[in-house]
């Protein structure tokens, strides 16, 4: 039995589409890494407007008596408003490298594919749901970010998968700072999903729907983290790509305290 031969302009045609393949590849590489090196320098310029002054004693004490420490943020909102005018917030996750301004566009697409200075940028930026108004009064809000490589944006979302992560309760706590308010969280739920729209919800009839949401919500959690959750409270969703688009790796946190600012 005899072996068909591959005519010449079928394997000519074959080659093509490999190295179109393989230039398209590179080209999307080089692309995403300079989209990585200029966010990584508008952030290294954002620093000097963001000061986070480490725990000092202040009169004020906890149950058992024991002087509680804080942390003071300060960020110069107006001055970031002027660079861009869709700023509403600063983020810091402990235990990741989310440490962030928060912006908000007309859509959930815009940050996508454009940074803090509006430029084209594959990596997009750090942006909040356009559903939420950031004003205290929403029960879910919703931030979202790139899952990078190099670990910017929301890159290290993924650590609160790792138990080397739950394990240091420090890491659950979550703060988010706005024009008005020091927002803090303490994180009840982390996992991994296949792309759903469920955890994203904003829009709630009544506290019993939000309290079967949320439930929800604690039950997907990975680890549990003993943190009580019901209808009357309000969270905060963090979500980013995860197992090469496929998936979503989802954090959620309750509010526990708010901070109202004197600035």
């Amino acid at each position: 039995m005899t072996k068909r031969r591959l005519k010449p302009w079928v394997i000519i045609s074959f080659s093509i589409i490999c190295l179109i393949g393989v230039i398209y590849s590179s080209y999307q590489i080089i692309i995403w890494e300079k989209s990585i090196k200029e966010n990584a320098k508008i952030k290294e310029n954002l620093e000097n407007k963001i000061v986070i002054v480490e725990p000092k004693p202040v009169n004020v004490e906890s149950e058992n008596n024991e002087l509680e420490q804080e942390i003071e943020y300060q960020i110069d909102f107006e001055s970031l408003k002027e660079t861009n005018s869709d700023t509403i917030a600063y983020i810091k996750v402990n235990g990741t490298n989310i440490d962030y301004i928060v912006v908000k566009g007309k859509d959930n697409k815009y940050y996508l594919k454009n940074n803090f200075e509006k430029k084209k940028n594959t990596t997009g930026w750090i942006f909040g749901d356009y559903h939420n108004k950031f004003d205290g009064t929403d029960k879910n809000l919703v931030i979202y970010g790139h899952n990078t490589k190099d670990g910017s944006m929301f890159g290290t979302l993924k650590n609160t998968l790792e138990k080397e992560w739950y394990e240091n309760e420090e890491n659950h706590e979550l703060v988010l700072v706005t024009e008005d308010c020091v927002y803090h969280y303490e994180v009840f739920s982390t996992y991994s999903i296949i792309t759903e729209d469920y955890y994203i919800n904003t829009i709630f009839k009544d506290n019993n729907e939000f309290d079967k949401f949320v439930k929800t919500l604690k039950s997907r959690s990975i680890y549990d983290y003993g943190v009580e959750i019901n209808g009357l409270d309000q969270i905060i969703t963090l979500s980013s790509c995860y197992s090469g688009g496929k998936k979503r790796v989802v954090l959620h946190a309750k509010l526990v305290k708010t901070d109202y600012r004197s600035e």
